[in-house]
């Protein structure tokens, strides 16, 4: 028989183990620690088991509590005293994850402080973590004095067709869209403004700290798009924002995984030049142009209202181009071993669309142009950059002829000078596509140096690496935009 201390020890146990409560297998439980239903939980069974658990309220590194784990069934309440088998969450910015085989099951245990008052998630997935934080930033359009187009990060790829011997038929650009994709993560959007009290960035890094926080503005408009190469995007648009002013962003997928910050800045309330987007045959066109303001309720040009004089021209010189290509035998005989005639495709249609849609720019008024960079021959270097923007006086004819003239001086931003050697690169050279030199007047009308060096056509190499970063910055308008820095 056993002795009567073990059989009372035994049987603690036993209950101990009765009152903890299971955490669901690939689903997220809440808790705050002034009604926990005990200070451990019990974790499903996996052989490869993520364990997450995200803060949801506080600063970053204020919270004192800390969080235990063990897959081991010789271990009853695992915690600060360790042990072989017992395992602590490093905590950055309020998530932690551990992930490891728990064929067994595992504990999960709470060390707090008595008086402290915190909010958290618990969440156990064999399929990887669910809480997380994206490596894929959301996406800068950009801004009016009170207005803003943002982006997701791409959720789903858009189909590319290449064509294939016999068949050489290439779509062509028109009016019509491809359908979105069945399913789409639930993105969330949140913005407040950078010099709040208490700023997004100060608070823990969480999905479900940051979802909680107020949206500065409103969202007037949420919409599915193909936006570029990199896929599908859902697309806000912010109204009733305050001129001149710094906001931090954030979007939140499916309530539990964070991508951001990113950072930008509303224009000044003498800024006149309007928004457009979702344009079917300039996809990536999506940014302030000199045209009136368009008496609509979102104020912006899309589609629908764009001035047909723009749109008709701009969709015949993509048809008659593509006319062209096909002549050359696309399917089977290719000009390149690395490119088709889908590829010279898009880079035209790109480049076109870049220089057809002038951009609107303003000067920054603070010192968000500073740049570091770390070049591959030597240290980070840093320089204050400033991006090729040009006047144009009031009244003057538009650099696209089909543009009315616009009765107001505006700073055009200049197309990035690789989408023009992009589409060089891209197309066979019976087209007789060519770029100006980057070394003499290429300045005059293009953005040159800001992506790859003038000297250079290694990209990344170049004053800044990038078309834009996530600070706000747009030093060209490159009209696809694949590295955010």
């Amino acid at each position: 028989m056993l002795p009567a201390t073990l059989i009372c020890l035994l049987n603690a146990a036993l209950v101990l183990a009765q009152s903890r409560q299971q955490i669901s297998l690939n689903s997220v439980s809440s808790f705050n620690t002034q009604s926990l239903p005990g200070t451990s939980f019990q974790l499903p069974r996996a052989d490869n088991l993520s364990v997450s658990v995200a803060l949801c309220s506080g600063n970053k590194g204020s919270s004192s509590t800390r969080f235990f784990l063990t897959n081991a069934s010789t271990v009853d309440d695992p915690g600060p005293e360790g042990g072989t088998d017992v395992f602590e969450l490093n905590m950055k910015d309020g998530l932690g994850v551990f992930s490891g085989i728990f064929t067994n099951g595992g504990i999960l245990a709470i060390d707090k402080e008595d008086n402290e008052r915190l909010s958290f998630q618990i969440a156990a997935s064999d399929n990887g973590p669910l809480h997380e934080t994206l490596d894929r930033l959301p996406l800068f359009g950009d801004t009016t004095a009170n207005q803003a187009l943002l982006f997701s990060p791409p959720f789903g790829q858009v189909p590319i067709s290449d064509p294939r011997y016999p068949n050489y038929t290439l779509a062509v650009p028109g009016l019509d869209m491809p359908s979105p994709p069945s399913s789409s993560p639930n993105f969330t959007l949140v913005v407040a403004e950078t010099s709040a009290s208490t700023p997004l960035t100060s608070m823990q890094q969480t999905a479900c700290m940051i979802s909680s926080q107020k949206t500065s503005g409103s969202i007037v408009n949420e919409s599915s798009w193909p936006r570029d190469s990199d896929g599908w995007r859902t697309q806000w648009i912010l109204n009733g924002l305050t001129a001149q002013t710094n906001y931090t962003a954030y979007v939140i997928q499916d309530n539990v995984k964070l991508s951001g910050p990113i950072y930008f800045t509303t224009k000044s309330a003498a800024f006149n030049c309007p928004l457009v987007a979702s344009l079917p045959y300039c996809p990536r066109v999506s940014y302030a142009i000199p045209l009136s303001t368009p008496q609509t309720d979102l104020a912006i040009y899309d589609s629908t209202n764009l001035p047909s004089e723009i749109s008709t021209p701009l969709i015949g010189y993509l048809r008659n181009f593509t006319t062209s290509l096909t002549t050359f035998a696309c399917g089977r005989d290719y000009y390149s071993p690395l490119k088709s005639c889908a590829d010279c495709q898009r880079e035209y249609q790109n480049w076109l669309c870049a220089i057809s849609f002038p951009r609107c720019g303003e000067t920054s008024t603070t010192a968000g142009n500073s740049r570091s960079r770390k070049r591959q021959d030597g240290p980070a270097q840093a320089a204050f950059m400033t991006p090729a923007l040009t006047t144009q006086t009031s009244g003057v004819d538009p650099r696209n002829p089909n543009f009315p003239v616009f009765n107001s001086s505006y700073e055009l931003l200049l197309p990035c000078i690789e989408t023009c050697f992009s589409a060089d690169r891209a197309c066979p050279s019976f087209l007789g596509f060519g770029c100006p030199d980057a070394n003499f007047n290429a300045a005059k009308t293009y953005g040159v140096g800001y992506i790859d060096g003038v000297d250079s056509d290694m990209e990344g190499e170049g004053m800044t690496g990038t078309a834009q970063d996530r600070y706000g910055n747009v030093w060209c308008n490159a009209g696809e935009v694949n590295d955010l820095a």
